[in-house]
């Protein structure tokens, strides 16, 4: 199984939106809030290490395996 690296909060963002539905609803400075109108998840645009990750990911209900297959 591949594991996960760290990512910039901007190409997560990225692939929330286009891969699993999700989109913006707001930005307070550095912090984006997404939802899929659903859950609601806030990300933060730097470095996000392999932790936060984990843990974004298991909010939004999404698997680590899934999440592989689409970066």
């Amino acid at each position: 199984m591949k594991k996960l690296s760290p990512i910039s909060g901007k190409e997560l963002i990225k692939i929330m939106c286009n891969k699993f539905g999700f989109r913006a609803i707001r930005q307070k400075g550095s912090h984006v809030t997404l939802t899929n109108d659903t859950i609601y998840v806030t990300i933060p645009q730097k470095e996000i290490r392999v932790g936060l990750l984990g843990v974004i990911l298991r909010d939004c209900g999404i698997t680590r395996e899934e999440f592989l297959k689409e970066v």
